[in-house]
């Protein structure tokens, strides 16, 4: 099975996040901010991070930056933000982020994204 970290500071989002991954098969963990997910990641190999743009303590550009940085078997990252910008985008992207999703982000959008950068097929 899968393993997917979900990194956001909000509880709610976490729960949404999580309902629809599992329900996809997939067993997911959680972190709070970056310095979490980044201390889980070298604890446990995960096969995709489903990360947040803003956070506290460290935020999801950071979080990507100093992933990327490090000697380890690199997974795939999905960043959700609200913010819709272009540059928000490109900024996501330039510190790692393989796809972008606005939030809310729509269950079957999200399961489509993973099961691509998975190589898997989710049938709607």
């Amino acid at each position: 099975m899968k393993h997917i970290l979900v990194i956001d500071d909000a509880a709610t989002v976490r729960l949404f996040h999580r309902d629809i991954l599992e329900a996809g098969g997939y067993a997911v963990s959680e972190a709070l901010n970056g310095i979490e997910a980044l201390e889980k990641s070298l604890q446990t190999d995960f096969d995709l991070y489903l990360v947040d743009v803003n956070m506290p303590k460290l935020d999801g550009y950071g979080f990507l930056h100093e992933l990327r940085a490090r000697e380890q078997p690199q997974a795939p990252a999905i960043m959700v933000s609200t913010e819709a910008g272009d540059r928000d985008r490109a900024l996501a992207y330039a510190a790692g982020a393989n796809h972008y999703l606005i939030k809310p982000v729509r269950p079957e959008a999200l399961l489509a994204a993973v099961g691509l950068l998975l190589g898997e097929s989710h049938a709607p």
